[in-house]
């Protein structure tokens, strides 16, 4: 009896050692396939994420009245838009200006008007439309606001409340927030009414108190 137990236990580690001989080459493949797949996710989200660390690449840090986010500028990936950006930061330009216009899982957009919707920036030069193969409105996404002419954008900006892929490549994106996306969403979640020409307008105003450049 004992015998045959032996027996079987032999021919079973035979038969695993047979299948592994058999197959190995097919499983060795499978493994370098999910390999080279999981890299080339990673390196998508990198770029396509917009998680791009350059090092040189500076950070906005956005004060509000709801909270602080913090923005990662792609100042190599998009020089002219993030250059009118930090400029107008470093001046102060942002200071007391709101949020005017507030979408719950849309965007968040503000820069261009101080309380009672007084505009702001009349006299700044619009700037060119930069758009960056790759660089897309994921959630968090920072971008220019403009009218219908294209190469008309100063000094609005709004950030993304969700990914909103039907933006991309008519709106330049500039940047990514890094921290502070619980606040995005509680802005874009605020009341709203509409005040003459402008829609969804917070009830409340949310000021910008501050826009501080780091880094770099």
């Amino acid at each position: 009896m004992k015998k045959e137990r032996k027996k079987e236990k032999r021919e079973k580690k035979e038969k695993n050692v047979q299948w592994w001989n058999d197959h190995k080459k097919q499983l060795l493949f499978a493994l370098f396939i999910v390999a080279i797949f999981g890299l080339s996710v990673l390196s998508f989200q990198n770029f396509g994420g917009e998680k791009m660390e350059n090092k040189n690449n500076r950070r906005a840090i956005i004060e509000t009245t709801m909270g602080t986010i913090e923005v990662l500028l792609y100042e190599d990936k998009v020089p002219i838009t993030t250059t009118n950006f930090i400029s107008l930061a470093q001046t102060g330009f942002y200071n007391g200006l709101i949020f005017h216009r507030v979408m719950n899982g849309f965007v968040i957009q503000g820069g261009g008007f101080k309380p009672s919707l007084v505009e702001a920036g009349k006299q700044l030069t619009p700037i060119k439309l930069e758009i960056t193969p790759g660089i897309t409105h994921l959630d968090g996404a920072i971008a220019m606001a403009r009218t219908n002419d294209p190469n008309s954008a100063t000094s609005q900006f709004y950030i993304c409340d969700g990914a909103q892929p039907r933006l991309d490549g008519n709106y330049a994106v500039f940047g990514i927030v890094t921290k502070g996306m619980e606040v995005v969403r509680a802005i874009a979640s605020v009341p709203t009414h509409t005040v003459g020409q402008f829609s969804d307008v917070p009830v409340e105003d949310v000021v910008i108190i501050s826009i501080t450049i780091v880094g770099g």
